[in-house]
């Protein structure tokens, strides 16, 4: 089903401390990731991750969508924009989380758009 939070995101500056900071709040439990010198976040409900070099950002929360690039385009035309589009230059990436996006609505708030591994 599409419109669910499928994938949350966290930017932070140091991607260590936070696997300490917030698994110690949690409980949460961290792979590293080969790519990008973070980590996936095992948590209950929703997966996630952190990424480092990010100080100060908020979390970013990914909504699914069956087909990324028809999203995307629905985006555009609902007056939003997209900041990122989906790139799939590591397929491994792609592979284990799917393909993502960061999008802005037509009033300017973040969001982004998350499409599983596989598709839909």
């Amino acid at each position: 089903m599409a419109g669910e939070v499928s994938f949350f995101e966290l930017g932070v500056d140091d991607p260590e401390r936070a696997r300490t900071f917030y698994g110690g709040l949690f409980g949460w439990e961290f792979d590293t990731v080969t790519s990008g010198g973070g980590f996936a976040i095992r948590a209950p409900g929703v997966p996630g991750g952190v990424h480092g070099g990010d100080p100060g950002a908020s979390p970013y929360v990914f909504f699914r969508v069956d087909d990324l690039e028809l999203a995307l385009a629905e985006v555009v035309r609902l007056g939003g924009s997209v900041e990122t589009p989906a790139a799939d230059d590591e397929p491994e990436s792609v592979a284990r989380f799917g393909r993502f996006a960061f999008c802005r609505d037509d009033q300017g708030s973040p969001f982004g758009l998350h499409q599983a591994p596989g598709g839909g």
